[in-house]
């Protein structure tokens, strides 16, 4: 898949006309990475495109396209209608997010490792930090987001999830 995906139009838009059916990520600012990252990032938009509340506040023109690409140290959300029409592009910081995004990895990293030698108890008390931070990545997002888009908790953990890719390099 080249880096993009995009929601099939032919489908009524998932929760409403206040949603994402479209998401693309900037080849020049993102790159490419290697096929697993690719995989996991088609996963991620997948998923996030599945089912999705989404809209600019003060806007109820959906449903949306959401155009994603790095500009320093900022993720820009360039949010547009489904047939490409501007709607606005907000700046993000990246840097609120770098230590849970961090601390995503390195949780992450320990929960695989136990699969493969932990006992039950070790691995289900891995995976509930994992779900924790997870959870925490996405209140951060949500609140940094909260004065232009509206979103509901589990699309902020799927824009979470897509963010974290995002910085998985493979």
């Amino acid at each position: 898949m080249n880096a993009k995906a995009q929601g099939d139009s032919k489908r009524a838009p998932p929760g409403g006309r206040q949603c994402l059916v479209k998401v693309e990520l900037d080849e020049e600012s993102i790159g490419r990475s290697n096929p697993d990252v690719e995989h996991e990032r088609e996963i991620a938009i997948y998923d996030l495109l599945e089912q999705n509340s989404f809209a600019p506040r003060d806007d109820d023109s959906g449903p949306y396209a959401l155009h994603l690409k790095v500009d320093g140290a900022r993720l820009v959300f360039d949010i547009r209608r489904e047939d490409g029409e501007p709607v606005v592009a907000h700046l993000l910081s990246l840097s609120p997010l770098r230590r849970i995004v961090k601390d995503y990895y390195t949780i992450c990293d320990s929960y695989y490792q136990a699969i493969r030698t932990a006992t039950p108890d070790k691995i289900e008390a891995l995976d509930m930090g994992r779900r924790g931070v997870h959870n925490e990545g996405s209140r951060i997002l949500m609140e940094r987001l909260k004065d232009k888009v509206a979103l509901d908790m589990d699309t902020a953990r799927r824009l979470f999830t897509l963010i974290c890719v995002l910085h998985w390099k493979g």
